[in-house]
C-alpha cells in the first residue's frame, strides 16, 4: 500500500490501539520491567537470559505469564506474520491482518485480523476486524467490530470479548475467564470491514469486489430517489439547472455561506433554549436541500452528456439524473478521485439548492416594495385614494438612484406618507444619502475601527470572566445589536463610520445578523474576505456583499442619534 493510505490511518489506529488496551487491561506494546511494590529494583542475575529467551513472572493477578526481550515486528498497510520458531515483543499491523505462528508478546491488527497459532504472552486485539485463536494466549483476546474463533487449541488464560460481534468457541477451547459478546449487530461488522479494506483505504465511495453489494444497493437506492425528485419537480429541476450554470460561481459561494453559518446558527439556536425546537427542523431541510440539490447536479451533468438542455430539450430531468449518475457511478470506483467528486457533488448539489431560494426571496422583496399591496375597500379606502396617495408618493425602494431627491412629505419607504414638516423616521437619517455619493470607507480606517471594537469587547469579557475562545462570538452579537441600533459600534462612531443598507432602507435584525454572522465567513479564508475591502471597487467586504450592505464616512452632524 502507498504512503499516503498509511497516513491516512495512522493516528486513528494509534489511538483506537491505545483507548482498547486501557479499557481491557491489555499490557502496552512496550513493557517495562515490573517493580515491586516496596519500590526496591530487580537484581538480574549473571546468569540471564538472552535478549531472545523466555522468562516466567506473576501478573498483579497471580497469573503466570511468560515475558520474554526480543524485537517488534510492525508493518503498516500489510500483513505481519511471526512465522514459527521465531519471538517477537509485538506484532502489529495497520490496515493489515498479523499471525503469530511462533511466540509473541502482542498480536495487535487495526483494519484486520488477528490469527494466533502459536503463544502470545499478554493479549490479541483486533480493531475492526476478527480474532482467530488456535493457539496459547496468556492474557485476554479482544475484538472490536468483528468476531472471535476459538479453535480446538485455544487455552486462553484471560478473558475473551467481542465487541459487535459473535464469539465461536470449539468445545475443546480453553478459556480460564470470562466469554462475553457486546452490542451484537447481524452477526458482526464483516460488511463495514469490506468497505473499508476496499474503499475507504483507496479513498473512493465504491468499488468492485465481494462483500459490497449492500454499498451498491445504496447508491442505485439513492440514484433512484433523486430520478423521483426530478420527475416530481420537473419545473424546480430545470430552473435551478439554470441558475447553476448561469451563476456557478455564486452557486458555489452559497453552498460555502451555508456550510459555515449552519453550525454557528445551530449553536446560536441551542443557546438560546427556545430555539432547540427549531433545530430538527434546520438539520432536516438542509438534508432535504441537500438530496434536491443533489438531483439538480445529477440533472445538469446528464444534460451537458446527452447535449440537451433541460429549457429547451426533449430529455425529461428525471432521464438526465440517470445518465448523470451513471457517470458518478463509475467515477466513484477511481481511487481518491471518486471521494472528491462525491464531496464536490453534495457541495456544489447545496449551494444548487439554497441560491435559488435566495434569488426567489430577493425578488419577492422588490416585487413588493414595486407594488405594495392593493388597498381594501373595507376599509375605508377608496381605489381613486389609493391612486391619488400612489401618484404622490414615490413606490418602495424608488429613493435617489431612481433620480427623486428625498424630502419631508415624501413617502417613507414602507409606503406610508409622513406628515408635513415631520422628521424622518431614525435610521433614515443617513441612508438615503448614499446613493447620493456619500464617501465609502478604506480598509485602514474600517480596521482601526474593528480593532477597537475587539479591544472593547475583549475588556468586558474579560471583566465577566469569559473565555477566550467566546470573544468572536461575543464580537459578533456586540456588531449585530449595535448596527441595528445605532448604525454603528463604538469604534465606528470614533472615527465617524456608519453601517447602511444598499437600499436606502433602514436597519434591521435581519440584515444586522445576517452581517455579524457573514463576518465568520470574511474570517475563515486567512481574513480575505477583510482584506477584500482594499480590493474592491465599493469598499465592501465579504459580509457587506452578503448583507446588502456598506460602510459609509459620514460627519458627526448625521451620525445616528
Amino acid at each position: 500500500m502507498n504512503n499516503w493510505r498509511a497516513c491516512i490511518l495512522l493516528l486513528v489506529s494509534l489511538l483506537l490501539v491505545s483507548v482498547v488496551l486501557m479499557a481491557f487491561g491489555c499490557a502496552p506494546l512496550c513493557a517495562q520491567p515490573a517493580i515491586p511494590p516496596n519500590g526496591s529494583s530487580v537484581a538480574q542475575p549473571s546468569d540471564s537470559p538472552e535478549p531472545s529467551e523466555w522468562f516466567d513472572r506473576e501478573d498483579s493477578e497471580g497469573r503466570a505469564r511468560r515475558h520474554h526481550h526480543g524485537h517488534d515486528l510492525v508493518d503498516i498497510g500489510h500483513d505481519s506474520d511471526l512465522p514459527a520458531g521465531q519471538r517477537a515483543d509485538s506484532v502489529v499491523s495497520i490496515a493489515g491482518s498479523s499471525s503469530a505462528e511462533g511466540d509473541a508478546g502482542d498480536v495487535v491488527a487495526v483494519f484486520g485480523n488477528t490469527k494466533v497459532t502459536g503463544s502470545v504472552s499478554h493479549s490479541a486485539v483486533a480493531v475492526l476486524g476478527s480474532s482467530f485463536i488456535d493457539g496459547r494466549v496468556d492474557g485476554d483476546v479482544v475484538s472490536v467490530l468483528g468476531n472471535v474463533e476459538l479453535g480446538p487449541h485455544a487455552d486462553v488464560q484471560g478473558d475473551v470479548l467481542a465487541i459487535g460481534g459473535t464469539v465461536q468457541r470449539d468445545p475443546e477451547a480453553q478459556v480460564h475467564g470470562s466469554v462475553r459478546t457486546v452490542i451484537r449487530a447481524f452477526g458482526g461488522f464483516g460488511w463495514l470491514k469490506q468497505w473499508i479494506d476496499h474503499c475507504l483505504l483507496y479513498a473512493r465511495p465504491l468499488a468492485l469486489a465481494p462483500g459490497l453489494g449492500w454499498a451498491w444497493e445504496l447508491a442505485l437506492g439513492f440514484l433512484a430517489l433523486y430520478a423521483g425528485l426530478a420527475w416530481l419537480f420537473r419545473d424546480g429541476v430545470s430552473r435551478c439547472e439554470q441558475t447553476l450554470g448561469s451563476q456557478p460561481g455564486m452557486t458555489l459561494l452559497a453552498a460555502l455561506i451555508t456550510a459555515l453559518v449552519t453550525p454557528v446558527l445551530l449553536v446560536l439556536l441551542c443557546i438560546t433554549f427556545v430555539g432547540i425546537a427549531a433545530v430538527p427542523l434546520v438539520v432536516t431541510g438542509l438534508f432535504c436541500a441537500g438530496l434536491f440539490g443533489k438531483a439538480v447536479m445529477l440533472a445538469w451533468l446528464g444534460h451537458r452528456v446527452i447535449g440537451a438542455r433541460a429549457t429547451g430539450g426533449a430529455v425529461h430531468p428525471s432521464l438526465a439524473v440517470l445518465a448523470g449518475g451513471a457517470i458518478v457511478l463509475v467515477l466513484y470506483l477511481v481511487p481518491v478521485l471518486g471521494f472528491v467528486v462525491y464531496k464536490a457533488l453534495g457541495l456544489f448539489g447545496l449551494g444548487a439548492a439554497v441560491y435559488p431560494l435566495v434569488l426567489l426571496a430577493r425578488a419577492r422583496r422588490a416585487e413588493r416594495r414595486e407594488h405594495p399591496a392593493a388597498p381594501n375597500p373595507a376599509n375605508g379606502v377608496s381605489p381613486g385614494a389609493a391612486d391619488a396617495t400612489a401618484g404622490a408618493a414615490p413606490p418602495a425602494g424608488a429613493g435617489p438612484s431612481a433620480g427623486v431627491a428625498p424630502s419631508a412629505g415624501a413617502a417613507s419607504p414602507a409606503g406610508a406618507a409622513s406628515p408635513a414638516g415631520a422628521p424622518p423616521p431614525a435610521g433614515l437619517s443617513v441612508a438615503p444619502l448614499v446613493a447620493a455619493g456619500l464617501p465609502r470607507a478604506g480598509f485602514w480606517i474600517r480596521m482601526a475601527a474593528l480593532l477597537l471594537d475587539g479591544v472593547l469587547v475583549g475588556f468586558v469579557m474579560g471583566v465577566l470572566h469569559h473565555g477566550s475562545h467566546l470573544q468572536l462570538l461575543g464580537l459578533a452579537a456586540y456588531g449585530a445589536v449595535m448596527w441595528k441600533l445605532r448604525g454603528s459600534t463604538v469604534g465606528g462612531i470614533v472615527f465617524d463610520l456608519q453601517v447602511v443598507r444598499l437600499d436606502g432602507r433602514p436597519m434591521d435584525w435581519e440584515t444586522a445578523i445576517v452581517r455579524a454572522l457573514a463576518c465568520f465567513l470574511s474570517l475563515a479564508v486567512a481574513g480575505l474576505g477583510f482584506f477584500w475591502i482594499a480590493f474592491d471597487s465599493g469598499r465592501q467586504a465579504w459580509h457587506d456583499k452578503i448583507a446588502g450592505t456598506a460602510v459609509v464616512r459620514v460627519h458627526k452632524a448625521v451620525a445616528p442619534a
